[in-house]
Parts: structure tokens; C-alpha cells; sequence
């Protein structure tokens, strides 16, 4: 499906979008992505340069972006670029919580535990923060999106990544617990996860070397020489599930090369695309 077609089939032009993580990689892609098929996105980011970049990406594009600079970590701050957000462009209509570090990689009795510590609390707090600050005004206006990236060890075991497989997993149960608590006020909570890009983290995974083990290290090359997930598949998942099309799917986590495109006018089994990631048969 070309990028225009996409844009019609899951129309995102005029929606208030934030999206943490919009510096750099997956997160700073979909940014990128939505500004062109019309949202206005919020960018947040903690590295001033990172997030300056973004802006002016978007903006000599033809997009709407504004700048939130922001430590996912610091709930008080979150609330205040959500605030600034809400200013300028009215009520956040979706989130997308991108901002996420690796944290060590190698042998769990070898990782030092405040890395560890650190993982969780911006992968797992970090997304907790995102949410927390957006919720009750869209459970006041009856209208909401938010979908959460996730992958990298949160539907398989993941060895030498204990902390990263651990926070996204963690991550997956917290989306689909909150989709079931917001169900009745018209709030839609999902995870995708992206699939393999070529990011810093690839990079991160061949510096280290035998840490990370030959499986990662050869995953990390390939998608090092080929570029990974396109980036219109990454686009077109995160663009259904951010528009109304998707307003009968919540609770799920969904794979950018799972056959996703057949729930448009689908419903799924409750245990369908959860953690326990069952398929039909």
C-alpha cells in the first residue's frame, strides 16, 4: 500500500499527536511520518540538538511541529509540555510512546544494577509518565489514542537483554490492562511493535560484541546492510491504530508483519495479539 493510499485508509491529517522519543530513531520516523500525512505532533525529547533537528525536518517539509522538551522520567514535566500542547492545539488526541533506552547488554550477574534500574525506569516509568499525564483529560473528552512501541523481547525470551526484554514486556501488560480500564470512555491502548530498523541501538548491539551473542550480532549486521522495517510499514501501523479506523481494536500488540490490515473491518478474540501473542488457526 503506497503512502497515499495509506493516508486515506487511516486518515490522521488534523489530529494533536504527541510522541515521546521524536529525537531520534523509531520515535523521531514516526514523527516525521504523521507530520506528512497532516497531524500536528508534538515532539518530545530530552537532547536539545536531536529535538531541534526533528522540528526543522517537519517543518521545511510543510508540517506542524512544535518542540516539548522533556525527560520522560519527570512526570511534572511531562504535564506541563502536555499542557503546552493543549494550548496551542487543543486536546491530545493520541500519544505515541517511542522514548526508550537499551540499557546493558550481556550476562544478567555481570550487568551493574543501576543501568538495570535506569532501563526501567524509562522504559517501563517513562511510558507509565506519558500516560498518566494524558488520561484524564481524554476520559474527560470521551476521545483518546495512545499506542506504545514494544518489542525486542516482549513476546520471546530475550538472553543478554534482561533489562530491555523485561521493560517492554512490563510495558505490554500495563497497555493492556489500561485499555480495559478505559474501554467504556472511548480510549483506544495499543502496542506495536516496529520490527528490526537500523537505530542506535544497532549500533550499541555491535559494539558490544560477544556480550550480546552471535544471534543479535548477526540480526544487528543485517539489518546494519539492508536498512530493516521500511519505514512506511512502520508509518502505516502506527497511522490505523492513531485513527478511527482502529476504534474497535485496544488492548492488543500488534507486530508491523502481522497480517494487521484484515482487523480494519475485524473484530479480534479477547486473547488475540496480547502478550500471549495467540494467532487463529
Amino acid at each position: 500500500m503506497g503512502a497515499n493510499t495509506a493516508a486515506k485508509a487511516y486518515p490522521v491529517d488534523g489530529l494533536n499527536v504527541v510522541i515521546t522519543g521524536a529525537g531520534r530513531g523509531i520515535g523521531k520516523r514516526l514523527a516525521i511520518g504523521l507530520a506528512a500525512r497532516g497531524s500536528k505532533v508534538g515532539l518530545v525529547a530530552r537532547t536539545g540538538a536531536e529535538l531541534d533537528l526533528t522540528d526543522l525536518e517537519i517543518k521545511h517539509a510543510g508540517g506542524i511541529s512544535h518542540k516539548l522538551a522533556a525527560d520522560v522520567r519527570d512526570f511534572e514535566r511531562l504535564s506541563g509540555v502536555m499542557d503546552l500542547m493543549r494550548h496551542r492545539h487543543g486536546p491530545v488526541q493520541v500519544l505515541i510512546c517511542a522514548a526508550a533506552i537499551q540499557g546493558p547488554i550481556g550476562a544478567f550477574h555481570k550487568n551493574g544494577m543501576k543501568a538495570w534500574a535506569d532501563t526501567i525506569e524509562t522504559n517501563l516509568m517513562g511510558v507509565v509518565n506519558s500516560c498518566r499525564a494524558v488520561v484524564p483529560k481524554m476520559v474527560d473528552n470521551r476521545r483518546g489514542k495512545i499506542v506504545v512501541l514494544a518489542g525486542g523481547g516482549a513476546a520471546n525470551p530475550r538472553p543478554n537483554f534482561t533489562a530491555y526484554s523485561t521493560s517492554k514486556a512490563a510495558v505490554v501488560r500495563f497497555c493492556e490492562s489500561l485499555a480495559e480500564e478505559l474501554r467504556d470512555s472511548n480510549i483506544q491502548v495499543n502496542c506495536m511493535s516496529p520490527g528490526g530498523a537500523y537505530t542506535t541501538m544497532t549500533d550499541e548491539i555491535l559494539s558490544a560484541g560477544d556480550a550480546a551473542g552471535w544471534k543479535e550480532i548477526e540480526a544487528a549486521e543485517t539489518i546494519q546492510h539492508s536498512g530493516g522495517v521500511k519505514p512506511d510499514k512502520q508509518i502505516d501501523l502506527a497511522c490505523f491504530l492513531a485513527s478511527e479506523v482502529s476504534n474497535h481494536i485496544s488492548g492488543k500488540f500488534l507486530h508491523v508483519d502481522d497480517d494487521w490490515k484484515r482487523l480494519v473491518e475485524s473484530q479480534v478474540t479477547p486473547d488475540l495479539f496480547t502478550l500471549r501473542r495467540l494467532k487463529k488457526t
